[in-house]
């Protein structure tokens, strides 16, 4: 307690003791005074004063000394000070006894407002315990600025108050205390307001803001200024505060718009809801003044409202129904703007309306005057339609444009204002396209343009411009013989590409003769079907082929037709057995072979041969040989050829032999199923002296048929000689003619003659792997002549020097020679019986152009890397006694287009024909130009001494007999 505080006390208790009555008052007043005097010495000893805010460490006052303690009893006597709450903020050092500021001391936490701050400390001391009471006053320093209650302070005038009104502000506190905590005011600069500052007789200030002069909302909605308060202290603390002062409104502006008058564009069609403008009317006040609702003016005629409405709030104008150009494109629309004030206020406005054409009308299309169906030969021009377009739309949404679609034979010709004619632009084919299906466009020019289209069917109208067509010009027919009477052959379809009528086909025979008879009586064809039929059986022997023409016309008008080919290869069937020839000078009875034989004749020798053809073809003209066991199974000497029937011994002769040898062969062919035929030789085993005494009978027999036999020979070598002759001349002429002829497009083969070396093959060709190419000019075909490859590696040009070769050479003069025994192996014989096939056609013709002669040929291969393949031939006849013989595996050597081949073989004729083309300068010998049959056994035999007359004649007709069977 201080001491001003303790004597305030006592003057409280002297007057409250004053007003007791009696001596008991007087002495307890004298007892009061001595106790307050007694605690005041006990309780305020010491007294220090320390500014607040002082740093840690500052000097209070030498404690220990002013109690008067020693420095060294300070820690025996255990010296400590405590205050309540605050025994932290001050410290004694036991050192020196000094006292310190320990913490920072805040006087206005400490005191807040009161005027006077001090810290009561009690000291204490043991041995013996004493109390010290301390007082440390807080001086204050003006740390605290001074503070306004709220950053900003708001105030509402009313633009109407007038000048001198007077508007009371909040002031500011100051947490310190005396000169510290003085305030003045000031307001920042302001033509519309001033401070007023009144002290009122408690020393509270009360300030004030005073209107200068009067206020216009609409002018300066706000105010802005700042009140400054300034405190006494050293130095000097300030603290500001923002007036905001708001100028309030009353109603005394009316609402006006930014324009009298708006002008809107929009295009028909616009969807409902569509915001036609938003106005916006302003009104200068606020609040309810301020507040505007649109509205449309009284004067709007009901059009209007029902075409559009007003939204009151945000003044937007909004289409409530359909706008059409075509109806009504412009609006005129009055809209008034009204406030809420007392009273209220309105402001006015006009929006001019224009509606703009949209491209919403789709173009019609109108067709007149159809002419249909359209005659597929109808003239360029032909007007087949008439069509107009419109369009409601105006401006280029109103301009139309018509087209058709592409690529059709029709064009659209404008022949007025939005008038087309739909006339023909190319000629029409019903067979390509038999009806169009015609889109008319018509486009408007809008933005997007619209289309609409109209179908037009144009059906064409057949005219019989075409004839019947068959796929093929010519149809090859393979049919058996002896086929039933009335059997189906073939179906000929010809395809007429017109329609109705002038599709409907019949066919018919070319009628013709063949042969002694006519072509009707062959054959028949079926007028609607088109089924060709064999009307009675065909017999190969016979006719092996019959061509003719079938004609297909359809039922237009006029009638058209075309014809087809037919050629019917009549194929053999095994319904021949093999015949026997008789051989010349052959005796014996019942057609028995009867042949004299020697008995030194030694093994392999050829004693006799049986002769036989088939008048079939093919595999079933191919004739075998056998020998059919003698009676008891004795074993015979002799043995027959498996193909050539030709009897050799398989042994020399001697006496145990019986001199009468009777030989059974059979022949049989390769059909199926096979027929056969037997012949009987009667071999005679005479001795080489016994030859001379033959009866004299059998001598003269012999030696009249070996005549008639040799002139019978002498006539079929001239006959062969001069048929030869003739196709070796013309041969040669054409070989010239090609030699001097310029090439050409349609020529057969190369300008260089080709040099074509002579085979040596002692077999036959037929059956053809290669076709080959004959060219004899202008002129029918022939088909009498055919050329066989030859199996013989090729030859040089005649003309290349730079590569001449000798024409001896081995693989020219001399070429590669078959398989000596070029004769069918087992295997092969197994496998003929078993599989008989048809190999690719041979084919002869004529020239450029010339129709193709086809022959089916059958084939085999043997199974020797080396040897040939040998054919026999199909369809050549009875007299067809040719082979085919091909070289090696694979058959490398062809001839190559435009080569001639080195054989040629005429049909029916024993003769083989072998043509040479040897350089110019070189020498031919004429001799080896033609040769027929076993040339080599000729010479040999010519050049032997003349013998035995009979010998001679009988070794010459033997001799001769060969060659014509090979």
């Amino acid at each position: 307690m201080t001491r001003q505080d303790l004597l305030m006390e006592i003057k409280q208790v002297f007057d409250m003791v004053i007003t007791l009555e009696g001596p008991l008052g007087s002495r307890c007043l004298l007892l009061s005074l001595l106790l307050l005097v007694a605690w005041e010495e006990g309780s305020c000893q010491v007294q220090y004063s320390v500014p607040e805010e002082a740093k840690h460490g500052t000097f209070v006052g030498r404690i220990a000394q002013d109690l008067g303690l020693e420095l060294a009893e300070l820690v025996p006597r255990l010296f400590r000070v405590e205050s309540k709450g605050r025994g932290d903020l001050l410290e004694v050092n036991l050192q020196n006894g000094i006292l310190f500021v320990n913490s920072r001391i805040d006087r206005e936490e400490l005191c807040g407002r009161n005027a006077e701050c001090s810290i009561h400390l009690e000291v204490i001391v043991d041995r013996p315990l004493q109390v010290f009471h301390v007082e440390v006053v807080v001086k204050d320093i003006n740390d605290n600025p001074p503070v306004f209650r709220l950053k900003e302070q708001r105030v509402l005038i009313y633009e109407s108050r007038l000048p001198d009104s007077l508007f009371p502000l909040e002031g500011a506190s100051d947490a310190d205390v005396g000169s510290n905590s003085l305030l003045t005011y000031r307001l920042s600069s302001s033509e519309y307001f001033s401070l007023d500052v009144k002290t009122n007789s408690d020393d509270n200030t009360q300030i004030g803001l005073v209107l200068k002069k009067s206020l216009d909302r609409e002018e300066a909605p706000e105010h802005n200024l700042f009140l400054t308060a300034t405190d006494g202290g050293k130095p000097e603390l300030t603290g500001t505060i923002q007036l905001l002062v708001t100028v309030l409104d009353v109603n005394d502006n009316a609402p006006g718009f930014e324009q009298t008058e708006y002008e809107v564009r929009i295009f028909e069609n616009s969807a409902n809801g569509t915001i036609v403008i938003r106005l916006n009317a302003s009104d200068r006040d606020e609040g309810v003044n301020g507040e505007i609702s649109y509205s449309f003016n009284s004067l709007v005629p009901t059009m209007v409202s029902d075409q559009f409405k007003i939204d009151p709030n945000t003044g937007e104008i909004v289409i409530r129904g359909n706008l059409d150009f075509e109806k009504v494109n412009l609006y005129k629309i009055r809209i008034d703007a009204t406030d809420k004030g007392h009273p209220p206020m309105a402001g006015h406005c006009t929006v001019l309306l224009k509606v703009l054409d949209e491209n919403d009308n789709v173009p019609q299309i109108a067709l007149t005057s159809l002419s249909l169906p359209v005659r597929e030969d109808a003239q360029l021009g032909t007007v087949i339609a008439l069509i107009s377009v419109s369009d409601l739309d105006s401006g280029a949404n109103g301009q139309v444009t018509c087209f058709l679609t592409p690529h059709v034979p029709f064009k659209l010709v404008s022949t007025f204002k939005n008038y087309y004619s739909l006339v023909l632009d190319s000629a029409l084919d019903r067979e390509n396209v038999s009806d169009y299906a015609l889109v008319v466009t018509a486009r408007d020019g809008g933005s997007p343009s619209l289309s609409a289209t109209a179908s037009v069917s144009v059906d064409v109208a057949d005219v019989n411009d075409n004839a019947p067509t068959f796929a093929q010009a010519e149809y090859t027919v393979f049919v058996k013989e002896n086929n039933p009477p009335g059997c189906h052959i073939f179906t000929v379809s010809a395809r007429d590409a017109d329609a109705q009528e002038n599709a409907l086909v019949s066919y018919s025979l070319v009628e013709r003769r063949v042969g002694e008879r006519a072509l009707s009586s062959y054959v028949s064809v079926h007028a609607e079907s088109g089924k060709v039929y064999a009307l009675q059986p065909l017999d190969h022997e016979e006719l092996e082929l019959l061509q003719f023409q079938v004609s297909a016309r359809d039922a237009g008008v006029p009638p058209l037709g075309s014809n087809v080919t037919l050629q019917v290869f009549v194929l053999d069937e095994n319904d021949n057995a093999p015949a026997l020839l008789p051989l010349p000078g052959a005796g014996g009875a019942g057609g028995a072979v009867s042949e004299l034989v020697w008995r030194s004749v030694g093994a392999g020798h050829v004693v006799a041969k049986v002769r036989a053809v088939d008048a079939d073809s093919g595999y079933n003209a191919w004739l075998s040989y056998e020998l059919q066991p003698a009676a008891g199974g004795a074993r015979s000497p002799f043995r027959v050829a498996l193909y050539t029937g030709e009897i050799s011994t398989t042994r020399s002769l001697d006496e145990a032999d019986s001199p009468r040898q009777r030989l059974l062969v059979l022949v049989r062919d390769h059909g199926e199923p096979a027929l056969t035929a037997t012949a009987t030789v009667l071999l005679s085993l005479v001795e080489s002296g016994q030859a001379p005494k033959a009866s004299s009978r059998v001598l003269a027999g012999a030696a009249g048929a070996e005549t008639a036999l040799v002139d019978v020979n002498v006539y079929l070598i001239i006959a062969i000689c001069a048929v030869s002759s003739l196709l070796v001349l013309t041969l040669l002429l054409y070989v010239a003619l090609r030699c001097s002829a310029p090439p050409s497009e349609g020529a057969c083969g190369p300008g260089k003659p080709t040099l074509v070396c002579s085979s040596a093959v002692g077999s036959w060709s037929y059956s053809q792997q290669r076709r080959q190419r004959v060219c004899s000019g202008e002129g029918p075909p022939k088909t009498d002549l055919m050329a066989f490859s030859p199996g013989h590696p090729p030859c040089p040009l005649v003309g290349d020097t730079s590569q001449h070769q000798d024409l001896n050479d081995d693989h020219c003069a001399k070429p590669r020679q078959p398989n000596p025994d070029w004769r069918y192996s087992a295997s092969l014989r197994a496998g003929m019986h078993s599989s008989v096939h048809l190999e690719e056609a041979g084919i002869l013709r004529a020239g450029p152009g010339g129709p193709d002669q086809q022959w089916p040929t059958v084939s085999s291969a043997t199974p020797e890397p080396e040897a040939g393949e040998v054919s026999p031939p199909v369809g050549a006849g009875v007299n067809s006694n040719s082979w085919t013989f091909k070289y090696g595996p694979g058959n490398p050597k062809q001839s190559g287009p435009g080569e001639l081949p080195d054989k040629f073989i005429i049909p029916g004729s024993p003769a083989i024909i072998s043509i040479r083309q040897e350089p110019a300068n070189s020498q031919i010998d004429k001799s080896d130009f033609i040769t027929f049959g076993k040339k080599e056994e000729t010479k040999k035999k010519k050049k032997k001494k003349k013998g035995n007359k009979t010998q001679e004649k009988k070794e010459k007709g033997n001799s001769t007999t060969d060659n014509s069977d090979q």
